[in-house]
C-alpha cells in the first residue's frame, strides 16, 4: 500500500474516493473507524494500508462496501456488522425516488451480496437481517424506506459504540495498575464502532490512570496485532510489546503475563467461540500456565441459536496470505497452504466473558446477565 502515499483525490473503479494522512498523528482512546460521509457515503479507514498510512476511503454502492468487507479494508466482527448496514443504505441512494417493489427487489439483492461477504461473524448477517426487517415493516416508497433503513444503520453503529464502553467499564476491574496482557488479533477501535472489546477494558484502565503494558501477538497471516493492535496502543500511548505468535506460551511460562484478552467473531449457546487462528492454542496455554483468559465482545456477537461451536463456520482465505508476505513469496511455489481465518475455542478454556451486559458465564440464551 506504500504507492498510495502522497496521492489525494483519485478516484478508482468501485466508485470509492480516499484522503490520505501519514499515520503521524496521536490519538487519545480510538480511532473513527467509519462514518458517514457528508456526501451520504460510507466512510472508512482501509485497514490494508496501516501502519504506514492512514487512508480514509469513501464507499459510494453497496458494490464497494462488499468488496472493503470481503479484502479486509474493513474488519472485526462488530465493525463489519455496521459496514454491511450503512451498505445497504449507500446502496440505495439512488432508489429513494422507486416504487416500493422495486426498492425492496434492489435491497433484497443488495443484501444477498453484502451476506455473502465473510460467513463466521454472526454481527454482519444479524445487522443485516435487522435492516431488512426494518424495510419490509416499512410503509411508502423507496424514499421513506430509505430514511428509515438511514436511521437503523445510524443506530446500529451508535449501539454499538455504547456497547464498547459498556464492555470496557464490565473488565476494568480485571486490569489493576501493574497488569501485563496478552492479547490476539485486533479488537480495538479499528474492528468496532467505539473503543473496542478486548482493548476496551485496556483502554480505560488507561484513562484511569492505572499502569498496564500489553503483549501484542503478531497474529499471522495477516498481522493485524502488529500492523492494527499496535498502531492504536502506540498512538494511545500505551505501552506495547509485538511478540510473534509462537513467543506466547514461553511468555507465560515465565510468569510474563497476569491476563489473555481477545474478541470474539461468534459465540455459541454454551460459550464456545470462534476468533482469529491461533485463539484456541493461546487458550490452551493459558490454562496449562493458570493465567485467566477472557473473551471480550458485544452481546450480538452472541449467537444462541448455535448451541455449541461445531457449527459455527470457518472462513477459508486465499493460500497466497500465508506464502507472500510483503509481496514476496517465502515458500516455493508448488506447495499448498492451509489458511482458516478462524478458530474455535471451547469453553472449558475460558474464564470468563466480558459483555455489554457485564462479566458473564454461559450457557447463553435468554437475554439476561449471568455472573
Amino acid at each position: 500500500m506504500r504507492n498510495f502515499n502522497g496521492i489525494v483525490g483519485r478516484r478508482f473503479g468501485l466508485s470509492f474516493t480516499f484522503r490520505i494522512q501519514h499515520s503521524t498523528f496521536r490519538i487519545a482512546m480510538s480511532v473513527q473507524a467509519i462514518a458517514w460521509s457528508p456526501s451520504g457515503a460510507v466512510r472508512i479507514i482501509d485497514q490494508r494500508a496501516l501502519p504506514d498510512a492512514q487512508i480514509e476511503r469513501d464507499l459510494e454502492n453497496g458494490e464497494a462496501v462488499a468488496d472493503a468487507i470481503r479484502t479486509l479494508q474493513v474488519r472485526g466482527a462488530p465493525l463489519i456488522g455496521i459496514a454491511a448496514a450503512m451498505g445497504l443504505v449507500a446502496g440505495t441512494r439512488d432508489l429513494r425516488g422507486a416504487r416500493r417493489e422495486h426498492f425492496l427487489a434492489q435491497l433484497e439483492a443488495l443484501f444477498v451480496m453484502l451476506a455473502g461477504t465473510r460467513p463466521t461473524a454472526v454481527n454482519l448477517r444479524g445487522a443485516l437481517d435487522r435492516m431488512m426487517r426494518v424495510a419490509r415493516e416499512s410503509s411508502g416508497d423507496g424514499g421513506t424506506i430509505w430514511e428509515r433503513l438511514h436511521g437503523e444503520a445510524t443506530a446500529i453503529w451508535e449501539e454499538d459504540r455504547a456497547m464498547c464502553r459498556r464492555i470496557g467499564e464490565a473488565g476494568l476491574p480485571l486490569v489493576p495498575s501493574g497488569t501485563k496482557v496478552l492479547t490476539h488479533c485486533n479488537a480495538g477501535a479499528l474492528a468496532t464502532g467505539g473503543i473496542g472489546t478486548a482493548l476496551a477494558p485496556i483502554y480505560l484502565a488507561h484513562e484511569a490512570g492505572r499502569r498496564v503494558e500489553v503483549f501484542v501477538d503478531e497474529t499471522r497471516p495477516v498481522l493485524q496485532g502488529a500492523r492494527l493492535t499496535a498502531w492504536e496502543l502506540a498512538h494511545a500511548g500505551i505501552p506495547c510489546t509485538v511478540i510473534a505468535d509462537a513467543v506466547a506460551a514461553s511468555l507465560m511460562r515465565q510468569a510474563k503475563v497476569d491476563l489473555v484478552i481477545v474478541g470474539a467473531d461468534r459465540i455459541a449457546a454454551n460459550g464456545d467461540f470462534a476468533n482469529k487462528i491461533g485463539t484456541y492454542s493461546l487458550a490452551v496455554n493459558a490454562l496449562h500456565h493458570g493465567v485467566p483468559f477472557y473473551c471480550a465482545a458485544p452481546s450480538t456477537t452472541i449467537d444462541p441459536a448455535l448451541p455449541d461451536g461445531d457449527g459455527i463456520p470457518i472462513e477459508q482465505r486465499a493460500p497466497e496470505e500465508v506464502t507472500i508476505v510483503a509481496g514476496r513469496r517465502i515458500a516455493p511455489a508448488s506447495v499448498a497452504a492451509l489458511n482458516p481465518a478462524f478458530d474455535v475455542t471451547p469453553a472449558r478454556y475460558v474464564t470468563g466473558y466480558v459483555t455489554d451486559r457485564g462479566l458473564e458465564q454461559p450457557p447463553f440464551g435468554d437475554g439476561r446477565p449471568r455472573g
